[in-house]
């Protein structure tokens, strides 16, 4: 109550005084309410502005298998630190921009093109040295978040399993191609500064939930894998090579069992990574083979009876004309039967018989599967090609019956060896485990098959395995070149059976230009499937033992 003895004037004052403090109480408390009422959301908002933001996460990448399951990975996730930068909360933007255009130049190139990004990555997958020299720095507009990244325990399967980019997604092999199926689908997460560190961001709400991929089982043996591409790589550096591969199927199933391209990158450094060195050369390149395919052409003739194994052919010592093209064997040879013309690999022997044939070689050839991709689950598969009879040329069908003027990629070769392996019928080569082999018509009969086979065996007494049926055939072709072929530069190859009762494999050996231009399959790539198929057999008794 204001004292009754104070003057008029003093008490107008006093009572300025009070209704001014009244009046700035109520605005504040009109303040209060607008903040932590009215305009809640408005301000946490831009609290929140100040210490996290958004970003799409990848869930773990599924995991890749072999044969044995979850034992034997071939492609796994390891976490990893990335560095980036909230363009839009820089708090010493000049320091930051400055270090960035010293040691990141492509991000300082990235921002100043696009100065209203409101996140940008510094670097993928930093290295802890990297991490040690940005934090000595003190530069703490750069901030650091966990990540998976993937990584893959047998680098001899790079060019089969492939590899993924920065982002986690395929880029080649089986990544690629069940990228869909092992990436699953992006979360929306906010991430909000860790105040103790000031640097690391952690997750902390997620926004919209994506969901796990699902792993895969390969037919890959990764045991078996690593003893092959120790014989390939033998093999390669001991004849100075360009490339050397090797294919091991399981005929009656078509399980792709080994599948070894050499030489391989290593796909866990990606400094060193050559993406030539991605390629698949058993699925994504075509080739030449020369007599290995006479197996083939022997089959249709066979199979059309325009011969039999016990025929006997004149097959000109070392040189003859037939339909006035040179056709030379690759040592002088007489007269033959046609199970031996297939045995010393005369190619005067087997054009004759091939002359019978006309255009039903084309048929065949195309019946086996050497124009069309075998359809294995693979990006990149070549189809190979197989001249039609509308465009052969005179020498067209002289030279088909012994593997020149068509391509087919090893697969399509392993393909079919193992038709004659699985008795005339048919198999689709495949990587998945969980793959089921349709039932398929029988193309060729028992009769003509066993005949081939015979006659394999015959070859395979050279590269013999006790206790085993070897059957065999070598290919060796010269490359073309413009104008024809080189003299210089030939492939090798081998296509094999092994045979004990109801186990059978069909190896496909093959070597790429040698130093040395005179050799010959039988010293290549025939003793190397030997090598192959004797360490094969020894490991497949071995896990027997073990189940």
């Amino acid at each position: 109550m204001i004292n009754p003895g104070l003057t008029k004037q003093t008490k107008i004052k006093l009572l300025m005084v009070f209704f001014f403090f009244i009046f700035l109480f109520f605005l504040i408390t009109l303040r209060l309410y607008i903040i932590q009422v009215s305009q809640t959301k408005f301000f946490k908002d831009i609290a929140t502005k100040q210490y996290s933001t958004e970003i799409k996460i990848m869930p773990p990448r599924a995991a890749i298998y072999d044969r044995q399951g979850k034992n034997n990975p071939l492609a796994i996730n390891k976490e990893i630190v990335s560095a980036f930068i909230l363009p839009h909360q820089m708090s010493d933007e000049e320091n930051t921009l400055a270090f960035l255009k010293k040691h990141f130049k492509s991000t300082y190139k990235a921002l100043k093109n696009d100065p209203g990004k409101k996140f940008l990555w510094v670097q993928r997958n930093v290295s802890e040295k990297t991490k040690k020299f940005i934090l000595e720095k003190n530069i703490a507009d750069i901030n650091f978040i966990n990540e998976i990244h993937r990584f893959y325990p047998y680098e001899e399967l790079a060019q089969t399993i492939g590899i993924t980019d920065i982002d986690n997604s395929g880029i080649a092999g089986v990544e690629l191609q069940f990228n869909k199926i092992l990436s699953g689908e992006a979360s929306s997460l906010k991430i909000e500064k860790d105040a103790r560190s000031k640097r690391m961001y952690f997750t902390n709400k997620l926004l919209s939930a994506g969901h796990k991929g699902s792993s895969i089982n390969l037919t890959i043996d990764s045991k078996l894998q690593f003893l092959v591409n120790e014989e390939i790589k033998k093999a390669v550096d001991k004849y100075e090579a360009k490339a050397g591969c090797a294919i091991i199927i399981n005929p009656t199933n078509g399980h792709i069992l080994s599948m070894v391209n050499y030489p391989y990158l290593n796909p866990n450094d990606e400094s060193k990574c050559n993406q030539k060195l991605l390629k698949n050369n058993i699925v994504s390149e075509c080739y030449e083979f020369g007599s290995v395919l006479k197996v083939f052409s022997a089959l249709a003739a066979l199979e059309e009876a325009v011969t039999t194994t016990d025929e006997v052919i004149n097959c000109e010592g070392k040189i003859a004309y037939i339909d006035k093209f040179k056709v030379e064997n690759w040592k002088h040879v007489e007269k033959l039967t046609f199970a031996e013309v297939l045995k010393y690999s005369s190619n005067v022997g087997i054009a004759k018989i091939a002359k019978r044939l006309g255009s039903k070689q084309y048929d065949h050839l195309t019946k086996i599967g050497f124009n069309q991709s075998t359809g294995i689950e693979f990006p990149g598969e070549r189809s190979g090609f197989v001249p039609h009879p509308k465009k052969w040329s005179r020498p067209t069908p002289i030279v088909l019956s012994f593997g020149y003027e068509t391509n087919a990629t090893l697969m399509q070769l392993a393909k079919a060896f193992s038709l004659i392996a699985n008795d005339g019928i048919p198999v689709k080569p495949t990587l998945l485990l969980s793959q089921q082999q349709q039932k398929n018509e029988q193309l060729y009969k028992h009769e003509t098959v066993e005949q081939i086979k015979n006659i394999l065996e015959s070859i395979g007494q050279r590269y013999k395995i006790d206790g085993y049926r070897i059957m065999g055939k070598t290919g060796t072709a010269r490359i073309s070149e413009k104008g024809g072929y080189s003299k210089s530069r030939h492939v090798y190859s081998f296509g094999g059976i092994v045979e004990k009762d109801d186990y059978k494999r069909v190896i496909i050996t093959f070597i790429k230009e040698p130093k040395s231009p005179y050799l010959w399959a039988a010293q290549l790539t025939g003793p190397l499937f030997k090598n192959i198929a004797e360490k094969m057999i020894l490991y497949d008794e071995l896990s027997s033992y073990n189940v």
